[in-house]
């Protein structure tokens, strides 16, 4: 509520409780209804959002200094404090053809950052034998992956009466595991976890080995080749890995070309498939052979 322009603040205030409390993104784009969306709908506000409220808006995630965005606007999204992320759209200027920044600011979309505490609880049981094992997490988008990763991450760094704390390692690229603000996680974790925010997958996981001997290493939505050399040298050096994959299952994933060699190589020994049906989360647990190994269930309700 803090970085909104006070009218659209205003008719967010008018909500009901809970779906304030259901709140999932608040899309804002110039001369157009600002739009929520909660529990998988959407509603239009009866408001348009004007250019002064872009302006203040760019205001507010910049501190009131564009050039130190400079980096969050070749990547297309801003991290603020909280852990909330706002994506941007406008005019893309290119040099060498590649991004440089966008300009011109024209759509706003604040994804509301909410921790679950207890989220991969019922998960534990099948990702824990002797060890961890070494887990994927498939689902589309706004199925819960990251949430989950951020929950099993809590978990292992904190430890418990049947397993003892690790050192966790989030390479955190789009700043949303952690959240962090200027290097400093925003969500709960244990004392045993270091984050390397907004850093490159592949480049991150290597620093991390040579570096920071986590004993398990966190990421989100991996797909590059990059990143599948990266998780071998991972897994050559013994450390447990934890990641996420857009997919509706783990057979679209292990059909890119680039993660196949993941699945020749059996490294994942077990697979979560998340998915959102009717504003619920439902989970199906598998092995390296995509055989089930826990039936179908619901993980929360949105």
């Amino acid at each position: 509520m803090r970085i909104l322009p006070e009218k659209i603040r205003s008719h967010l205030q008018k909500l009901d409780l809970c779906q304030q409390e259901q709140l999932e993104e608040i899309r804002i784009r110039l001369f157009r209804p600002v739009e929520v969306i909660f529990s998988g709908h959407h509603l239009f506000l009866p408001y348009a959002a004007s250019p002064e409220d872009g302006q203040v808006l760019m205001n507010e995630i910049s501190g009131f200094s564009i050039y130190a965005l400079e980096e969050e606007l070749r990547r297309g999204y801003v991290t603020i404090s909280g852990g909330h992320r706002v994506g941007l759209a406008g005019k893309v200027i290119t040099a060498g053809g590649k991004v440089k920044m966008i300009r011109d600011v024209t759509s706003f979309n604040i994804r509301v950052a909410r921790q679950k505490i207890g989220a991969a609880d019922q998960l534990i049981p099948f990702l824990y034998t002797d060890r961890w094992l070494n887990t994927l997490v498939a689902g589309p988008p706004q199925s819960g992956k990251t949430t989950m990763l951020r929950d099993m991450a809590r978990i292992i760094s904190s430890g418990s009466e049947n397993q003892g704390s690790l050192k966790v390692g989030i390479v955190d690229e789009r700043s949303e595991i952690a959240g962090s603000v200027n290097g400093v996680p925003q969500h709960t974790f244990g004392h045993r976890l270091d984050v390397l925010d907004s850093c490159p997958k592949a480049e991150g996981m290597m620093m991390m080995i040579r570096s920071l001997s986590p004993d398990v290493m966190v990421a989100d939505e991996i797909g590059s080749a990059e990143d599948c050399r990266a998780i071998m040298e991972a897994i050559h050096a013994g450390v447990r890995i934890m990641v996420s994959v857009h997919g509706f299952s783990a057979a679209d994933a292990a059909r890119r070309p680039a993660l196949a060699p993941l699945f020749r190589s059996h490294v994942f020994e077990r697979i979560i498939e998340l998915d959102r049906e009717r504003g619920k989360r439902v989970f199906r647990i598998l092995d390296g052979s995509f055989k089930p190994v826990a039936e179908e269930g619901l993980l929360w309700s949105s």
